[in-house]
Order: C-alpha cells, then structure tokens, then sequence
C-alpha cells in the first residue's frame, strides 16, 4: 500500500521545551487517519512540521514520496489544511478570502466553494472581523477542500461549529475520503475519531505511545459495569474509575469475573449493566501515570 505520510523519529524541539520526539507514524493513501491527544501533546506540532511551516529538529519525514524540507512547495499544492484557528486578513469579505485562497493555488475554485458554502450556510457578503468563531471556522473549511487537495489535514476541525454543521462538515469529509481523498483528523474528541477513522495514533507528551486500528485500540478485558442498588466492593480487585451517585453505581472492571458475581449476589442489586467501553474510556488509561491501556 502507497503511503500519503511517512515520518521516522520526528523530533522538534523549542530549546529546551518538548515539542515532538522521535515520532514514526505510517499514513496509508485513501485512509482517514485519527491523530488522538490532549492540547498539548503535540499534535499541532507535528502537523505544521509535516507542512514545513516550522523546522524539524531531526529525523524525517515524507509527504506523498516528498521530502517535507526539500520539496514543501510540491507538499502544499496537494493539501489542505485546516488550521485549529483561522486568522484572515480584516477588512476583506468571505468572498475575497476565498477567492484569494483559490488564486494562490492557481485554481478556478468557484464552483466549488459555492457547494461548500451552501452546504455550510455561509454568507460570503460579510466581513471576517464580523464572523463568529463558528463561522470563521467554516470560511477556513471552504478555503482547505475548494480546491479538491489529494490529502486533508485536519486540526481540531469542528471547534466552533455547532453540532449540525459537525455533522454536515464529517459528511463533507467521508464523501471526499470515499473518492481517494487521504484524511488525518487530529483531535482531542474521541468520539469524532471513532465515528470517522479506521486507524488511529495516540500522542501523549510529543510521543506516539499506541498505533493501531480504532477497534484494536478500543478493545480491552475491561467492562464498564452499571449497577442500580447496594453492594460491597470493599477489596474488591479490578475495579477503577468508580462513579456514585445515590443508589446508582458505574465503573471499570478487568479482575475476575466470578468474584464480582459473588459480590453482587451477596448485595441488593436492583438493575444491572454490563457493556464494552467505549473509546475515550480507554484512551484515559493510556494517560494514567505509569498504566497501559
């Protein structure tokens, strides 16, 4: 299988602060890639590294078979990106905006962005100093796919944008990704991860600490027990994130199953639910001090 990102020990470094460190992440050609961490992993950091928007420190990396450093300009012609925050030049209109994106890829994109403008229900008469952060976000999502780029890069994409239009902007997304389109999808929301991606990397402090398909990541010997009434769990092995709230009892347990049968038999149990948890659940445990997922 091609490959759209390749990187071997990436490492950026601001002086003494961390940035990234010898960070290796293989992004197939077609697929839509999870990029999973809290703000201030390093995920920004890495994306505007790959996009030669800062210099790597060591190691390497390449975009489509280009090297991120010697031919950036080659790079960005095939992408678009989707900043965390959009800035624009004040005084211009949408409009303008859009337009000057296009005419700075040498594309006649109007047709286009006036689909994706509709679909998003942005009015391109307006002022950008006007817009709310919601829709400067929108204007930043026309300015990255009017021009059909062969790779999405996707910084914390649906800040912002309330949750029709996230809807509307993933479906946007899987339309353009069902017809080759390569997506990687940084995100600190676990939940868009899981609906949109197939595969997924986990940053923790500037370090890719688990990669592997979303289902593979998700899956674990832990069950997210609910239970309704009164029972003992003194002692108990196995048990974590432990929530109360009345009568209502909710937590994570990987200890021996029998044991906790015999516990709640010996108790009141009035309901009871045993589910899989979900992805944010066990993306927690890989940033517990010291724990593994």
């Amino acid at each position: 299988m091609e490959q759209a990102i390749v990187t071997r020990d990436l490492t950026k470094r601001y002086g003494k602060a961390r940035g990234i460190t010898n960070l290796n992440l293989s992004v197939e050609k077609g697929e839509c890639f999870g990029f999973i961490g809290p703000n201030g992993a390093g995920k920004s950091t890495t994306i505007r590294t790959l996009l030669g928007l800062i210099k790597k420190t060591s190691g390497e990396a390449k975009v489509f078979g280009w090297d991120i450093e010697k031919e950036k300009t080659a790079i960005l012609q095939e992408v678009g990106y989707l900043p965390a925050e959009a800035v624009f030049y004040s005084g211009m209109k949408v409009k303008d905006v859009i337009k000057l994106s296009a005419n700075l890829r040498r594309k006649d994109c109007s047709a286009q962005a006036a689909v994706l403008c509709e679909r998003l229900q942005l009015d391109v008469t307006r002022k950008v100093e006007e817009l709310s952060f919601g829709n400067r976000k929108k204007v930043a999502i026309v300015c990255a796919l009017q021009s059909n780029p062969s790779l999405l890069i996707l910084d914390e994409p649906t800040g912002g944008l309330d949750p029709l239009m996230q809807k509307e902007f993933f479906d946007i997304v899987g339309e353009r990704n069902k017809k080759g389109t390569t997506v990687f999808l940084s995100s600190h929301i676990l939940s868009e991860v899981q609906q949109n991606c197939r595969r997924a990397a986990i940053i923790r402090e500037g370090e890719v600490i688990a990669c592997d398909s979303v289902e593979a990541l998700a899956k674990t010997n832990a069950k997210r027990i609910s239970l309704c009434g009164s029972v003992d769990l003194t002692g108990l092995v196995g048990i974590k994130d432990l929530r109360t709230m009345g009568q209502t009892m909710s937590f994570l347990y990987n200890g021996e199953m029998n044991g906790l049968l015999k516990r709640l038999a010996e108790g009141n149990v009035q309901d009871l639910g045993i589910a899989e948890p979900n992805l944010e659940e066990i993306f927690m445990h890989y940033y517990e001090k010291g724990g593994e997922a």
